[in-house]
């Protein structure tokens, strides 16, 4: 999902940049509200979990990679809030490093991978396991199936972006300058590639992931997990 260079003109990477300052802003602000330092070493062991996820690129037709994330289960376990500083600055380090996406369109790929699917995830996950128990199966499925839908909201905001520019930035004889791909081709080459892969591998890793914490790590991340039921937020 990580879009490179190229594929979207200047004014929109322009846009999308611009459209992240207030999410960063707030993020950060919320950061340094809610966290404690004990809770640190957790929130970077996060963004290096979500680096390294995000590592495992499968190519698709219109010129960027589906891969699963881990932004869900960061907003699960941090907060959606927290997850867009997470997400950003692991997709950050990609793109200066590693040139996975594009440095000019690192607003895009913030915008659906840290905030799109983030703040999905979260809804979906808190609408599917209101007061479930703890340790319940339906929590479980309730992270698997907000990873999942997650994603392929995201992947459609994508599809969305590179599907327009050829109508919005085009030679006089209509040459596409950036994105070749208009919707009709953009749109189905994303959902098909997350529908069918990334968005399962993305609601295992969350599902799985997040069982494990609240088996053993609960009581490390945060003093009451979003969608916690009344009895279970009066202890750990």
């Amino acid at each position: 999902m990580h879009i490179p260079d190229g594929y979207l003109s200047p004014s929109t990477c322009a846009v999308f940049t611009a459209a992240m300052l207030p999410f960063w802003y707030r993020a950060s602000a919320k950061l340094k509200e809610t966290v404690e330092a004990a809770q640190a070493p957790f929130i970077a062991m996060g963004a290096i979990f979500v680096f390294l996820v995000m590592m495992f690129n499968v190519p698709i037709p219109d010129g960027t990679t589906a891969h699963a994330t881990g932004a869900a289960l960061m907003a699960i376990v941090f907060g959606p809030w927290i997850a867009v500083i997470v997400v950003s600055v692991a997709l950050f380090i990609q793109a200066l490093v590693f040139g996975d996406g594009g440095i000019l369109a690192f607003g895009a790929n913030a915008f659906n991978m840290a905030v799109v699917l983030p703040f999905v995830s979260y809804f979906v996950y808190m609408a599917l396991s209101r007061n479930a128990a703890l340790h319940s199966a339906r929590r479980i499925f309730a992270a698997s199936a907000a990873g999942y839908i997650g994603i392929n909201v995201a992947a459609f905001m994508a599809s969305l972006e590179f599907g327009v520019q050829p109508m919005l930035f085009h030679t006089p004889d209509g040459t596409p300058l950036y994105c070749p791909y208009g919707l009709a081709v953009a749109v189905p080459a994303m959902l098909f590639a997350h529908l069918l892969v990334a968005g399962f591998v993305e609601g295992a890793v969350t599902g799985l992931a997040l069982k494990y914490i609240l088996r053993d790590s609960a009581h490390f991340v945060l003093t009451r997990l979003p969608g916690r039921s009344p009895e279970e937020a009066g202890h750990g």
